[in-house]
């Protein structure tokens, strides 16, 4: 369980009742996501309140009214997903310059622009948010953050999500050490180690890594390796 000082209220009213625990903002959020976070690393406590800053409790009658359970996990996850978190402001402001990042972090390095075939920079992504007012969620999973923020963002930046398949041969000296960083920076279709020790596969990357994903193979293979474009997967 967490520290008592690290917790907020997530609070839910329903049929008359209003039900409260007190959780962390961040592990609450990932529940929200559909993550599987064990509940007891959500909470500060094992008790579902009817006020919790009085330490009233809930009744197992009022529990049973409107969730039909008085098992606390059940219940714990239901005021979750659909009661309200009450953050601090500074809380708030945080996670939500948290998200906003993940958000510009995952455009550069997943999207293009389909009329030059770069990525975007981040700054320019930021600026083109802040033009089309875009709110971001703390609580949103990424992905249905990123979709809504793509749609806000065509009216301003030509935009689009590409990945690239690429054959790539690395020498044998270099091969079973590059193995782990390419497996771990890219999509593995396929692998296979030929009989002179090298090894070869197939793999996807997001378009607006490439020529990242160029240099970690020339790093590794210290600029023996063969990157081949196959074709492009929109």
């Amino acid at each position: 369980m967490i520290p008592l000082d690290k917790a907020v209220v997530a609070r839910l009213e329903s049929f008359g009742e209003r039900f409260e625990i007190l959780v962390d903002p961040n592990q609450a959020a990932l529940v929200r996501q559909g993550q599987k976070v064990d509940i007891e690393d959500v909470v500060a406590a094992l008790n579902v309140f009817g006020n919790a800053s009085r330490g009233t409790r809930a009744s197992d009658e009022s529990l049973e009214k409107v969730f039909h359970t008085t098992v606390f996990d059940t219940v714990a996850r239901r005021i979750i997903e659909k009661g309200e978190i009450h953050l601090t402001s500074e809380q708030r402001k945080q996670m939500i310059e948290d998200k906003r990042r993940q958000v510009i972090t995952f455009i550069a390095r997943n999207a293009i622009n389909p009329q030059t075939g770069h990525p975007h920079p981040p700054h320019r992504i930021e600026m083109a948010m802040e033009e089309a007012r875009v709110n971001i969620d703390p609580f949103k999973h990424l992905d249905e953050q990123v979709k809504e923020t793509v749609k806000a963002l065509r009216p301003l930046l030509p935009i689009r999500f590409e990945e690239l398949r690429l054959a790539i041969r690395i020498p044998a000296d270099f091969a079973a050490k590059a193995y782990g960083d390419i497996a771990a920076g890219s999509t593995m279709e396929k692998d296979e180690w030929q009989k002179d020790g090298s090894w070869v596969c197939v793999v996807r990357i997001p378009a607006g890594i490439q020529g990242e994903f160029y240099d970690l193979v020339n790093k590794l293979s210290k600029g023996e390796g063969q990157v081949k474009i196959l074709n492009q997967v929109y």
